[in-house]
């Protein structure tokens, strides 16, 4: 896996994951929505950890500078 994944890019999407997980466990919404917003804050959550978007390559994005 090459690093794809900038550090603005890992902290926004770090804060936006947990920010989601929490929504997901504490929201008191309905349990599909639930489920969703976990889904989506553990992807973002995980993306920031190894610094690998596997959607990146696909679309020919980088945001980060080292190459």
């Amino acid at each position: 896996m090459k690093v794809n994944v900038g550090n603005i890019d890992r902290i926004l999407r770090g804060v936006a994951g947990v920010a989601l997980l929490a929504f997901g466990f504490l929201g008191g919404q309905e349990a599909m929505i639930s489920y969703i917003c976990m889904g989506v804050g553990a992807v973002f959550v995980l993306t920031s950890a190894f610094k690998f978007c596997p959607l990146y390559p696909l679309l020919g994005i980088s945001t980060c500078k080292i190459k």
